[in-house]
C-alpha cells in the first residue's frame, strides 16, 4: 500500500510560494528526490504516484481552498483504501518559528483550518501531522495577509531549510516510524 502525504496549500498561481502553500512545497522537495508519473486529477486533488528509495507514494495537494481540503482528503482515503490514521499530512503552522518543523501524531487543528477540515471530515484527528513553522507576524491582526504572503528574502533560507527537513522527516516515518521520525525532528534546527 502506498504512503499518502497530503501536503496543504491553496491553488492558483497568486498563492504560489506563499507561507500558506509550505506543504505543497514540502511535495515539491519530495518529488525532486523520487520518481513520479505525470500528475493527475484525483477526485479534488492532483495527485502524483511514484516511489522514493523503494518506498511507494501518492503525494496530493487539494484543489480546494485551505478550508475545505477535508473534501479531498476524504476521496483520497476512500479511493486508495488507506487509512486516515496511516496518512501523512503537511502544513504550515505560524504558532512554531520561522525554520521549524514539528511532528505528532493526533490533536486539534490548533487554528489551522485544512487540518480542521480533515478531521471533520475523516471524524477523527487521528493522523499523522508535519508542522512546518512560518512564524507569526508582529500584528496579530494580520494573519490572513501573513500567511498569504511570500517569505521575504531575509525568510528564504530558513524556508528552504525548513522544508527539506519536512522532507526528511517523511522519509524517516516511512522508514523508521513517527516516533524515531519525532525523535530525530522535534528539536530546534541545527
Amino acid at each position: 500500500m502506498p504512503q499518502l502525504v497530503i501536503g496543504l496549500g491553496n491553488p492558483g498561481g497568486e498563492y504560489a510560494h506563499t507561507r500558506h502553500n509550505a506543504g505543497w512545497a514540502v511535495l515539491d522537495v519530495l518529488e525532486k528526490r523520487g520518481k513520479f508519473a505525470k500528475d493527475r486529477k484525483e477526485g479534488q486533488a492532483r495527485i502524483r504516484e511514484g516511489s522514493i528509495e523503494g518506498f511507494d507514494f501518492v503525494l496530493a495537494r487539494p484543489q480546494t481552498f485551505m478550508n475545505l481540503s477535508g473534501k479531498a482528503g476524504y476521496h483520497l482515503t476512500e479511493k486508495f483504501s488507506i487509512l486516515p490514521a496511516d496518512v501523512i499530512v503537511i502544513h504550515d503552522d505560524i504558532d512554531l518559528r520561522l525554520g521549524w518543523i514539528r511532528l505528532k501524531r493526533g490533536g486539534g487543528a490548533g487554528g489551522q483550518k485544512g487540518v480542521k477540515s480533515l478531521a471533520d471530515s475523516w471524524r477523527t484527528q487521528d493522523f499523522i501531522r508535519i508542522r512546518v513553522g512560518v512564524g507569526r507576524p508582529d500584528d496579530k491582526d494580520d494573519v490572513v495577509d501573513y500567511v498569504l504572503d511570500r517569505f521575504r528574502p531575509d525568510e528564504r533560507d530558513a524556508a528552504t531549510a525548513a522544508m527539506a527537513r519536512a522532507a526528511d522527516a517523511v522519509g524517516a516515518i516511512v522508514r523508521q516510524g513517527l516516533d524515531a521520525a519525532m525523535n530525530l525532528y522535534n528539536r530546534a534546527p541545527e
